[in-house]
């Protein structure tokens, strides 16, 4: 939590790429680029998705899916993943929203640094769900 502490406030404090750089022009703009941002966020839901249903193919008990069973210990952790990557999708898309309609300058400017970190923190907890989380 303390390296995801640092990486939150060294990525906020700096600006964003000028290849990720915010509009500048009107709300209309703003809006485009924070839907074009939750869309590159719900990118990490899609692979989550697709990994359980990868799993499901390859597991009899959870081929027919969870309306019929729990899932099995080998496909819940995925399952898991798939439905905090959710929650965490909707909050981030909200929030970069949000930030596209507030007048200050430097709000939509902070969408770019906050879809890194969304990224980092994806793959982080991907990556260590399975070995952490118990």
């Amino acid at each position: 939590m303390a390296a995801g502490a640092i990486a939150t406030v060294v990525l906020l404090s700096i600006p964003p790429l000028p290849i990720l750089a915010a509009p500048t022009a009107g709300i209309d703009a703003h809006l485009v680029f924070a839907a074009h941002a939750a869309a590159i966020a719900m990118l990490w839901l899609l692979a989550a998705v697709a990994n359980v249903a990868r799993a499901r193919f390859f597991s009899a008990p959870d081929i027919d899916g969870m309306g019929f069973a729990p899932a099995s210990p080998r496909i819940a952790p995925d399952v898991a993943i798939v439905q905090n990557t959710l929650e965490q999708c909707v909050l981030a898309a909200v929030l970069y929203v949000a930030l596209a309609t507030l007048r200050a300058p430097y709000a939509t400017g902070m969408i770019p640094n906050l879809l890194v970190l969304f990224c980092i923190g994806r793959a982080a907890f991907w990556i260590g769900y399975r070995f952490g989380a118990p």
